[in-house]
């Protein structure tokens, strides 16, 4: 907001006083919420103490915070206010006097106005107090002679008048056609979310080009190739590999997506922050395809869906874009309740596409969900913001259970990302932080990248014991459901969906006693690969017949060599144990127990066989922990940037799939060993369309040091 100086408001008077006060401030766009000077021509009484308390109040509403409604709704006068209260109405800066025949509101807050300067703010979309920020519960409205019109609680200050952003590909007719806010900001939201847009009516063989056919690729690699009889081998392990379809990445040859986007609009996101927020979604709307379907919620102190799910035709994607560039940033932050609605959105959809996914951006604190705090070190309850039939459970009961992915973004330093991981964690989605303001849509193309990329879904491994003396010890696969029948010989692992060309390794130990009888081979175990191709809605098995074997010779020559590949992923298991376990020290205030455990962690993986091969995964996880270290130099460091580069660490490893983590969304980046190529794509065409960042600037270019400097500003205010 632009701000005038003492000077400015003597020379404003001497002009001519309050006509010529209202000009100017109507010429710099200063709208309703500003103290109004008195002038010379004001023959009024001294102000009281109250009143020059009602004028700093009204000055400190320049920095938005969360208001708290009192009880009472907008009321008409009847009688006009008190004769010894004079005030000023806020919107035409003349005296509010009850002898002038205009009719006075006087609002919730106890604020008043003329009743036909108030219902024309309203009408034109500003449903908050001019002067205090206040939302209101009802609003003055006039229509058909009715003088009061109950507004919804949740419609919240939805006003579309910003001056931060053109979002491109939006003709710019539409953007400064009408002043007026879109109607289905005003309008009240329906009980039921079913009405979606109704799907496509493609015939299948407009997907007979699909490139799924090519099926799942699965490798297994022993530990080693042979254990003399004589040696009993604890803990032996077996690698499965498992790599999904290609993809041509068109329209037709992918699985269209239902997509909800949560986005936090509180009043943090002014400014810088609420501008490439809307340059990014406009760079997501433009990649969707007519079969894809969006959502958006918006929220801040409240939460509201701002359209259906809806195809993204071109008239679809022009609705959006103008949705979007409507909002603006005001008030606190109720990520529980976005939640709530972007899960009722899914919930009470009357139709399906064959991949669905919600989106979390947030840049603060949930401020109005009773959230257990820390103490010693204790967990916090962060799954009461999510709502409960999305929460993925480690146990068979879990059928309930609505399996849509949440991919949550810490945007800041000032996000809670204990709560945005426990989020996504908890139902099958990624952390991403972002750190600097300016890759924002980076980070978004990098997830979009992969959904729009989906070639396999409801994956399940299943493995069995072939030897009859053989008993599975333990299967390893991060954050996926796994489970063991109670003989120990049989067991499965949950996957889910996989992207094109997307890549899975889990580690199964079994314990090797040993062997007596005369046969020189060994069977181990056999996997099995059951999936759903999304597009032909069939059902794909793989494997089941082949057994992993090693040699059971009487002796073995010299030292075994062990598989590079097996090396590879137990140091990736050995390097988020590490960052776990760091993880828990400094959250109960030891870093240098951390720094002491990714210290010890690296040399580690620098002596193992893999890294002294040069294997590009170790290379990446020395780097990454090493920058962990740093993270950890002191609590400032890890309370602003440190814990939510470790939780995104820890996301990106326990479900092997990218995420967003300062730099590493940079393609070169021996950090991000997970990206697929519809990833990487889709990054590099974000970075070849954004214009709000210079050269110098973008992601591809940019230093680490360079990135720390435009990390994302503080909260300008309390929220």
């Amino acid at each position: 907001m632009s701000r005038i100086s003492e000077n400015d408001r003597t020379s404003i008077r001497s002009m001519g006083g309050e006509s010529k006060w209202r000009k100017v401030k109507l010429a710099l766009g200063l709208n309703t919420c500003l103290y109004v000077p008195k002038t010379a021509d004001d023959n009024e009484s001294p102000p009281s103490p109250s009143s020059r308390s009602r004028k700093s109040s009204d000055i400190r509403h320049r920095m938005p915070t969360t208001p708290t409604p009192s009880s009472s709704g907008l009321q008409l006068s009847k009688y006009g206010i008190k004769s010894s209260s004079k005030r000023i109405c806020a919107i035409c800066l003349t005296t509010i006097k009850p002898t002038n025949g205009h009719a006075i509101f006087t609002a919730e807050c106890s604020h008043s106005f003329h009743f036909n300067c108030i219902t024309s703010n309203v009408k034109h979309g500003n449903r908050v107090c001019p002067v205090c920020r206040a939302r209101w519960k009802e609003i003055p409205f006039e229509n058909s002679g009715s003088s009061r019109v109950k507004s919804n609680t949740n419609s919240g200050s939805w006003a579309h008048n910003d001056s931060y952003m053109i979002l491109q590909g939006l003709p710019p007719q539409q953007l400064h056609s009408s002043r007026n806010v879109p109607f289905l900001f005003q309008s009240l939201e329906p009980p039921v979310f079913d009405d979606d847009e109704l799907l496509s009516q493609t015939p299948e063989e407009v997907f007979s080009n699909s490139d799924s056919d090519q099926g799942m690729e699965m490798t297994t690699y022993p530990e080693i190739s042979a254990v003399a009889k004589s040696t009993r081998f604890d803990n032996f392990a077996i690698l499965i590999n498992l790599k999904a379809p290609v993809t041509k990445g068109n329209m037709n040859s992918r699985a269209p997506i239902d997509l909800v986007t949560v986005l936090d609009i509180s009043g943090s996101m002014t400014g810088t922050k609420i501008a490439l927020l809307k340059q990014a979604m406009g760079f997501v709307i433009q990649n969707l395809g007519p079969l894809d379907r969006l959502s958006v919620i918006a929220f801040s102190s409240s939460a509201r869906r701002l359209f259906p799910l809806r195809r993204m035709t071109e008239s679809g994607k022009q609705e959006s874009l103008q949705m979007i560039n409507s909002l603006v940033a005001n008030g606190g932050t109720n990520i529980a309740e976005a939640l709530k609605k972007g899960a009722k959105v899914m919930t009470d959809r009357k139709f399906k596409n064959p991949v669905s996914s919600m989106i979390l951006l947030s840049d603060g604190q949930d401020t109005y969900t009773s959230i257990s705090p820390r103490k010693n070190g204790s967990k916090t309850d962060y799954q009461s913001l999510l709502p409960s039939s999305f929460q993925i459970k480690k146990s068979n009961s879990d059928s309930d259970v609505i399996r849509i992915p949440i991919h949550t973004f810490g945007f800041g330093m000032d996000h809670d990302a204990s709560a945005m991981h426990t989020i996504s964690e908890h139902s099958g989605g990624m952390f991403s932080f972002i750190e600097a303001e300016n890759v924002i849509q980076d980070a978004f193309a990098q997830c979009i990248g992969g959904l729009l990329s989906v070639v396999v879904q409801e994956l399940r491994v299943e493995v069995e014991c072939v030897d009859p003396v053989l008993k599975l010890g333990s299967i390893k696969a991060g954050s996926y459901k796994v489970n063991m029948g109670s003989d120990f010989r049989s067991g499965f692992i949950e996957v889910g969906d996989l992207y094109a060309e997307e890549e899975r390794d889990f580690l199964v130990g079994i314990d090797i006693p040993v062997e007596e009888s005369s046969g020189d081979e060994m069977s181990l175990v056999k996997f099995k690969v059951i999936h759903k191709d999304p597009i032909k809605k069939t059902t794909v098995t793989l494997g089941g017949n082949e057994n992993v074997t090693i040699s059971r010779p009487e002796t073995t020559a010299g030292k075994q060599v062990v598989s590079i590949e097996v090396d590879r992923q137990r140091n990736r298991l050995n390097a988020a144990s590490a960052i776990a376990e760091a993880r828990v020290a400094a959250e109960r205030g030891n870093l240098a127990a951390a720094t002491s455990v990714l210290d010890d962690c690296r040399r580690k993986l620098s002596e193992s066989v893999a890294a002294c091969g040069g294997d590009r995964l170790c290379v990446g996880l020395v780097a990454e922990l090493r920058e962990m270290k740093e993270r950890m130099a002191s609590r400032r460091v890890y309370e602003s940037s440190g814990r939510a580069y470790v939780l995104s660490g820890l996301s990106s490893h326990s479900w092997q799939r990218a995420t967003a983590r300062g730099d590493s969304t940079e393609v070169t980046s021996v950090i991000q060993a997970y990206q697929t190529p519809s990833m990487v794509d889709m990054v590099n065409l974000s970075q070849t369309m954004c214009f709000s960042r210079s050269p110098s600037s973008s992601m591809g270019a940019q230093s680490k040091k360079s990135l720390r400097s435009i990390q994302s500003f503080p909260a300008p205010h309390p929220r």
